[in-house]
């Protein structure tokens, strides 16, 4: 089994923060580097850039009262994530 990351590698979710406990491939096996928000029966749920991802994130964040500069903060890296690469 590949080795499980911290972080959703699309969006940068700490793993342990997703409720379905990640996301799921095809055959309905867990997927150890995607998050069940942005990976789901073996497709990616968001088909934007890494910036259009960046966005949504940070507007979901600001949503949930997290300050904008916080929010831009935390989703700096997501340029960087595998994904995304």
């Amino acid at each position: 089994m590949p080795r499980a990351n911290k972080f959703c590698q699309s969006c940068s979710i700490p793993l342990k923060k997703d409720p379905e406990g990640g996301g799921t491939n095809a055959d309905g096996s867990r997927n150890p580097k995607y998050c069940s928000y942005c990976y789901q029966k073996g497709a990616f749920t968001f088909s934007g850039t890494a910036e259009e991802m960046q966005k949504k994130c940070m507007h979901i964040m600001m949503s949930n009262g997290t300050p904008k500069f916080m929010a831009w903060l935390f989703t700096r890296p997501i340029k960087k994530l595998e994904r995304w690469a």
